[in-house]
């Protein structure tokens, strides 16, 4: 792909946008930057930009600018059927995403990991497992590194190691992973997309490049996901925790077990593992799928997976205070994200109190209220969405609602009593009261760390 020369317009001016601007002008392409937030909200980031020679564009994108671009770059939180990108490319101009574009020039390999849950702790296992049997890795994407800023520094003889999310998978033409994963489909992002079908499309994109020299890993416990297994060019790597597998990587009884053609292995023991809940148990076999595949060594993937603890915002021990858990799993940004937490906490039913809310996601909350009978002693509702969530599941446990993080937590450590798990799995989106889930998180633990001189 020639870039010298190109007129391209890079719309969204966060972490992927300024990444791209920089990436794209340094090539020798005339660039503009796009973001519908005044100037004076962008990141000191992306402002900078213009003493690189990028020019800075607040607003809709003019018609003139459009009638003049032949690229748009679209960051993952743009909406591709928004009017500027849909008026673009039908004046001809190409229109990709940040990973599409830096697919073409990234060396190495890749592996690909999406899914509605489990994606950032199994692409860091994923990562740690190769890095730990000695093979030259990099990790990024929607976690941590984009994927455009990852070039430089990819080798011939290296893996990527690349989490996706749906946004992410909507603008790939090219892109080409040799081991692709999709742990689950479960309703997310419904105030983005129309249905779960499209949803679960843009998933899907995730293998549409897949040849039969590549691996494709399925969660055969997802019904939409193991839907898609006899329609792959890939070879198929299927996993699962609810049923032994004629040929795949399951859960039999504590033990996680490899069953191919030439016999079965058991990989660990699921006591080994310091990552809770059985979604995890999913996360971990998906991620040995991926190991396995990249040419890691069953001794070695179970080592790394015996010493990996939960990544930040997920699952994640913060303190006991006074006999008192507090678990934060601010990455609990979805219905089904909140119900593997709560899962997790099964057998200390009637000890969970639950922090809830944000900005919802227009996904009914109604399959939440067996799991928060069974688990939850109190429910501590909070952001846009605590109304909402009142009148769908209010009946589910005792609430009340609290007015910021600090409010939240003192109401938690107020109603827990020693033994219980105060629990923030939002069920939300954060942006209604943070900058992002990993904002909130941090908000959550310097609250939770503030009541240290109260007990």
């Amino acid at each position: 792909m020639e870039i010298a020369g190109r007129k391209a317009l890079v719309i969204g001016a966060a972490r992927s946008g300024i990444a791209s601007a920089r990436f794209l002008v340094q090539r020798g392409a005339t660039v503009a930057l796009n973001d519908r937030k005044p100037l004076s909200e962008w990141a000191p980031a992306a402002l900078d930009l213009k003493t690189e020679g990028v020019g800075l564009i607040e607003g809709d994108p003019p018609s003139w600018l459009l009638d003049q671009i032949d690229l748009v770059v679209v960051s993952p939180g743009v909406p591709t059927k928004s009017i500027p990108i849909r008026y673009a490319d039908r004046r001809g101009a190409e229109v990709i995403g940040e990973v599409e574009l830096a697919s073409r020039f990234l060396r190495g390999r890749t592996v690909a990991i999406t899914g509605s849950n489990g994606k950032t702790t199994t692409t860091s296992l994923i990562g740690q497992m190769l890095k730990d049997a000695g093979i030259n890795v990099q990790v990024g994407g929607n976690i941590g590194t984009a994927l455009i800023s990852m070039i430089d520094s990819s080798r011939d003889d290296g893996w990527n190691v690349v989490e996706l999310s749906s946004f992410q998978l909507e603008t790939i033409v090219d892109f080409h992973p040799t081991v692709a994963a999709v742990l689950n489909v479960t309703p997310n992002h419904m105030d983005r997309y129309e249905s779960l079908r499209d949803y679960a499309a843009a998933k899907h994109n995730i293998f549409r490049n897949q040849t039969a020299s590549d691996v494709a890993i399925l969660n055969a416990d997802d019904e939409i996901v193991s839907s898609w297994a006899r329609g792959l060019r890939a070879h198929v790597a299927r996993f699962s925790v609810k049923a032994e597998l004629d040929e795949g990587l399951f859960l039999r009884g504590r033990e996680l077990v490899s069953r191919t053609k030439d016999g079965e292995r058991v990989l660990m023991s699921r006591d080994e593992m310091k990552l809770r809940g059985t979604h995890n148990v999913e996360n971990v076999l998906a991620a040995f799928a991926a190991g396995l595949a990249c040419g890691a060594g069953p001794d070695s993937l179970r080592e790394t997976v015996s010493g990996f603890r939960p990544v930040e915002h997920r699952l994640e021990e913060v303190a006991e205070i006074g006999g008192i858990r507090f678990v934060n799993d601010s990455k609990a940004t979805s219905v089904d994200a909140t119900m593997k937490a709560l899962e997790a906490f099964a057998s200390e039913a009637g000890k969970v109190i639950l922090i809830l809310g944000g900005r919802g996601k227009q996904a009914p909350y109604s399959p939440m209220i067996e799991l928060i009978k069974m688990c939850v002693r109190k429910m501590i509702l909070i952001g846009e969405d605590a109304i909402t969530i009142e009148a769908e599941i209010g009946n589910a446990a005792p609430h009340e609602h609290a007015s910021d993080m600090h409010d939240a937590v003192a109401k938690s450590f107020a109603a827990a009593e020693p033994g219980d798990i105060v629990l923030l799995a939002p069920a939300c989106a954060s942006f209604d009261m943070f900058e992002s889930f990993e904002h909130r998180g941090r908000v959550f633990k310097e609250e939770v760390f503030g009541l240290r001189p109260l007990k």
